[in-house]
């Protein structure tokens, strides 16, 4: 992790953060505090070192290979850490023998979903889409084991709902994402939710969040949970679920610290990357525990892919990272397709308690680990070289009449006796996985299916798919222009034509300055953070003020609307009316649809950015609406507690007001302006922050109080989208 990407779990700074639960961090000092033991090869986050002479990172000594001494002293070294490492935790591993949550040992590939994701939820058809997805999936990398559905994150803290709010506001709430649980089911997927701890700013749920989740997990039919941050679940979560009768696999986003081993059947893993894959601490300790690779940002997967087949462990393939897509190339797709064949399949030997890490092979670059399973022998195989490696590869102890077969090829191998071993020789391609089975009798019928399988699958090289990563084109959604107006009847102010310089950038917490994050403008080939350009600005008329409740209950009134999508819609309304005295404050839960037709049926439309920035700024660059300092005294006081007090009426802050006399652009109420969308994301963009201000974490929707800066906001469907701090202003196109 960098400074610039604060989420990326590979750092101290990941670790140690504003905003970071007390718990997690007293784990992570325990951890630290139990690894205090005599060991040449303490742990580094995630894994365990492998012997210096793997690493290949000496330029004062020639490359070579560890000698089979070497790879001893460090395989008894490790050994003995793990043995007084569990007598250390006390532990025991009971958890792993429920039959309940014993799915989890063979769950390999898991995805991390967005619900905005297009291909989950059609909101023109109002209906999610499940096998949509699935079918995706399956078509370009075999398919998933079990999905974690996000609904929270970035989004929370655009108002107050608290994390299980964001839940219950998902279409159709949650009897239709019961029915959502049942269609992954339905496909053999497993469906985990996030588990937000941070989440202490925003509404109070009223009960511990171990009871709330145990509950809404338990209505919906869920599997499990991942803890955002957590370096392992805290145990109440567990005796929660197992209280309400449905007991829920508990997954941390970083290592379980000691005892939380025990209760944490699942986890994710930051990738340590060297030359030679490292040992994967937590299936080190408990080999039925499921990691998985964790490297969002990362375009080539080669190094997880590999440190996951050679480990025994699973891979998260996350895309849609907030709505920056950081799609799966085809090659990479292809591996994980045969490393998740090959691991479904072979899931018995992978959690065995036999596991040896770097047994001997004959090649430089050449990793493998093998596996034990009655009288069964597996060999994991990794070529961590640029160039393929063929022929010679594993010498292994003669012990009478044994077959040997290469599981990737799906083909016999005839060992040659050379003294008292069976050599192996068999291909292993460029950065390739191989797959190795010594049985004394006939493969099972689970085995030779395989092999059927990986035949056809390794028939076609590796190499010959494309490596090459593209970020996802991106387009914004027209703004149809409206008839030219010379109404003079609305309070609209007229903007002068002008030449004018759009300068902007997106304030979202992660993602840096990649290709695919913030928007793509028109003019632009990806989309990117920072954005400028020159345009010829048309003159237009925009709203002196936000469209308050009043002017909206004329419109239900006149326009008869009635949308679609009910959900959250004019929450904070009550029996078709707003309160007494909020006739003057800005309409909110509204959502760019609903804000469309109003709109449109006052003759307008709804500003692209670049109208609504040129408005709040002039042409002299100002940083505010009222000059370049911020100025607390024109803006609304803002809101830091857990329930929303309601915006400030329109025209409280005339001193607030642009260069051209527009009012309250700035930190009463969020705006919406354009959409944007991709194949798999929409997003819309929000201008001028809000007086909600949720305190207690870093993570929470940030304000964009500056006119250079913007908000973006993911979008999925009117009731989820709808928040107590989004209202809108009307432009209209003038003669």
């Amino acid at each position: 992790m960098t400074p610039v990407n604060p989420r990326s779990e590979g750092s101290e700074s990941f670790r140690i953060r504003s905003g970071t639960p007390v718990l997690a961090f007293a784990l992570v000092t325990m951890s630290f505090a139990a690894f205090a033991q005599d060991t040449n090869f303490p742990p580094e986050g995630a894994f365990i070192p492998t012997p210096s002479c793997h690493l290949q990172n000496n330029t004062d000594t020639p490359l070579r290979a560890c000698s089979q001494a070497e790879i001893a002293a460090w395989r008894k070294d490790v050994e003995h850490w793990r043995k007084e490492h569990l007598l250390r935790i006390g532990y025991n591993g009971d958890q792993y023998e429920r039959p309940e949550l014993r799915w989890t040992q063979s769950n390999y590939i898991q995805v991390q979903m967005m619900v905005e994701d297009r291909f989950f939820y059609d909101p023109a058809k109002g209906k999610y889409t499940v096998d949509r997805y699935l079918d995706d999936l399956e078509k370009r990398y075999g398919g998933i084991d079990s999905v974690l559905i996000w609904h929270v994150y970035p989004n929370i803290g655009v108002d107050n709902r608290n994390q299980y709010d964001m839940l219950r506001a998902m279409p159709g709430g949650l009897q239709a994402l019961k029915e959502v649980v049942a269609d992954f089911h339905r496909r053999g997927v497993r469906v985990l939710f996030p588990e937000i701890i941070w989440d202490q700013g925003t509404r109070d749920e009223g009960k511990a969040d171990w009871q709330a989740v145990a509950d809404l997990m338990s209505e919906i039919g869920a599997d499990g949970i991942n803890g955002d941050t957590l370096f392992g679940v805290p145990r109440v979560f567990r005796t929660a679920s197992d209280q309400v009768g449905h007991p829920l696999a508990l997954e941390p986003e970083g290592p379980p610290a000691d005892e939380a081993l025990a209760w944490n059947n699942l986890t994710w893993s930051d990738l340590n990357t060297s030359f030679s894959p490292a040992v994967n601490r937590t299936k080190w300790l408990e080999p039925r525990h499921m990691a998985h690779i964790s490297d969002r940002w990362n375009r080539d997967k080669t190094d997880d892919l590999q440190v996951a087949w050679f480990n025994g462990i699973g891979y998260l393939s996350w895309e849609n990272i907030w709505s920056i897509w950081n799609g799966i190339t085809p090659r990479d797709g292809e591996a994980i397709r045969r490393v998740a064949t090959m691991e479904r399949t072979l899931s018995q030997f992978l959690v065995s308690d036999s596991w040896e890490p770097l047994v001997p092979t004959l090649r430089f670059g050449v990793f493998a680990s093998r596996w034990q399973r009655d009288d069964e022998t597996l060999w994991t195989v990794v070529n961590r070289n640029e160039y393929d490696v063929q022929e010679r590869q594993l010498a292994i102890p003669h012990e009478g009449p044994m077959r040997y077969f290469d599981l990737y090829h799906g083909v016999e191998l005839e060992p040659q006796r050379e003294g008292s071993n069976d050599v192996l020789a068999f291909n292993l391609e460029a950065h390739g996985f191989g797959a190795v089975l010594a049985t004394p009798r006939e493969p099972d019928r689970n085995i030779q299916a395989l092999m059927i399988k990986m035949e056809q699958l390794s028939a076609r090289a590796l190499s010959s798919y494309s490596k090459t990563w593209e970020p996802l084109p991106q387009h914004m959604v027209e703004i149809e222009k409206t008839t030219s107006s010379s109404d003079n009847s609305r309070d609209r102010i007229k903007i002068p034509a002008a030449d004018y310089l759009f300068r902007v950038h997106g304030i979202e917490i992660e993602g840096d300055d990649n290709a695919g994050v913030d928007v793509q403008y028109p003019w632009e080939s990806t989309a990117q953070r920072f954005h400028e350009h020159k345009l010829h600005i048309q003159p237009f008329q925009i709203d002196k003020y936000p469209v308050t409740n009043r002017e909206f209950r004329q419109f239900l009134e006149a326009a008869k609307y009635d949308p679609q999508d009910k959900g959250n819609f004019l929450k904070d309304w009550t029996n078709g009316d707003f309160p007494a005295t909020w006739e003057k404050k800005p309409v909110t839960w509204v959502s760019l649809e609903d804000a469309r037709a109003y709109c449109g049926w006052a003759g307008a439309r709804l500003p692209h950015e670049w109208e609504w920035q040129y408005a709040a700024q002039g042409n002299d660059e100002r940083v505010y609406p009222w000059g370049n300092s911020w100025n607390a005294s024109v803006v609304p006081q803002p809101d830091t507690g857990r329930t929303l007090r309601g915006p400030d009426d329109v025209g409280a802050h005339p001193q607030g007001a642009s260069p051209f006399g527009v009012m309250d652009m700035v930190g009463d109420v969020w705006q919406w302006t354009d959409e944007f969308e991709d194949e798999h994301t929409r997003t819309a963009i929000l201008r001028g922050g809000s007086y909600y201000q949720p305190q207690g974490s870093m993570w929470y929707f940030p304000q964009a109080y500056r006119a250079d800066e913007h908000g973006k906001l993911l979008l999925m469907a009117p009731s989820k989208d709808r928040a107590g701090t989004i209202g809108f202003r009307c432009v209209a196109n003038v003669n």
